[in-house]
């Protein structure tokens, strides 16, 4: 079995350029560490193993970030650039520094069969951040993070628009996650590129703050739109629905706070959820409220401390059929069972190719 360990004195870490929709390193201003995998303008990359496993011994990382002893952005596990054609698949990644995955400005991409594991309170360990690309392929993966298990983002403020690449054509399916503070699928906060086309199903989430959660906020402009999520078993839940439209964090003083992210077409249907704190928590932007919301076919029953108002919602507009707890006003206009595309997205090979040695 293969073993990959991380260097931990930061001499051998080299600085690269931040992500040109991003500005800026993500925690701190300038360039950032090289991650530890990395390529750019590549074509038809293959990762796989029988369960070898990257270890990224991050604690060395976090132990500097908490102390505030790092002056540039942590380097992600795996990150590749504008390249096509990729399959990461049967590999075991453990205690990133930052993000575990990051797929950039890709397309045509696979991750399959993959095991990330990071201890719950180790800071932005995200899973698998697919970032300004399209017709990316998650499945069959276990997560276990101190963050979003998937983020799918798109570029930060004035840059990301700038930028103007959207993540979109997505397919998010078969994934199991953990991450008590965090969700199980996010989009955002970075999104100013835009998000769209995301089909999220048959999932499970176990000890997790919130199911499929929108991050943005005023001053990030983009979008979120034409997302579709079904067939979700989640157990112990802060928040089952969780819209945030409060992101605060911008990457200089030259954002434009007038830039409104649009967030319309979200679709949840064939949810059960057990252990629930709160059914929903709902929150758009004033004057720029979050559209075209629907809920369907839900059940979620209350963990003996569960929040008496189990539905807090502002700033949204939407339907739903079949749910209960039963929804705040907002939500409370009867609809039809919520969209799930009929056509299938094809990405990838339709089997993964096999090494031979």
């Amino acid at each position: 079995m293969l073993f990959m360990y991380l260097v931990q004195d930061m001499k051998h870490w080299p600085l690269i350029a931040p992500l040109p929709s991003y500005g800026r390193g993500r925690d701190e201003p300038g360039p950032r560490y090289s991650n530890f995998i990395g390529g750019s303008n590549l074509t038809d990359v293959i990762i796989t193993g029988k369960n070898g496993t990257i270890n990224g011994q991050g604690q060395v990382w976090w132990d500097k970030f908490h102390a505030k002893e790092l002056k540039f952005t942590r380097g992600h596990l795996l990150e590749l650039l504008y390249s096509d054609n990729i399959i990461i698949s049967n590999v075991t990644f453990v205690d990133a520094p930052y993000w575990n995955l990051h797929p950039t400005y890709c397309t045509n991409v696979t991750i399959s069969g993959v095991t990330i594991l990071a201890p719950v309170n180790s800071p932005n360990t995200d899973g698998i951040d697919p970032d300004s690309s399209s017709r990316v392929k998650i499945e069959d993966c276990y997560i276990v993070s101190g963050d979003d298990c998937v983020a799918v983002k798109s570029g930060w403020d004035e840059y990301g628009i700038r930028f103007n690449m959207p993540s979109q054509h997505i397919v998010i399916r078969r994934l199991t996650c953990v991450s008590p503070t965090s969700a199980m699928i996010a989009l955002g906060s970075e999104m100013s590129g835009g998000i769209r086309d995301v089909r999220a199903e048959d999932s499970v989430a176990i000890n997790t703050e919130s199911a499929v959660r929108v991050k943005s906020g005023a001053g990030r402009g983009g979008f979120v739109r034409d997302i579709f999520v079904r067939g979700l078993s989640l157990h112990t839940m802060k928040w089952v629905f969780w819209m945030t439209g409060n992101y605060g964090q911008h990457p200089d003083n030259t954002s434009d706070p007038n830039a409104m992210p649009e967030v319309t077409g979200i679709n949840y249907s064939d949810v059960f959820a057990e252990n629930v704190t709160m059914a929903g928590r709902m929150e758009g932007i004033p004057k720029d409220p979050y559209t075209g919301i629907c809920i369907s076919n839900v059940t979620a029953r209350l963990a003996p401390d569960a929040k008496e108002l189990q539905w807090n919602c502002t700033n949204v507009k939407g339907v739903t059929s079949h749910v209960s707890p039963k929804p705040c006003p907002e939500l409370a206009a009867e609809g039809k069972p919520c969209a799930f595309p009929e056509e299938e997205l094809v990405i990838g090979p339709p089997e993964l190719p096999k090494c031979s040695y």
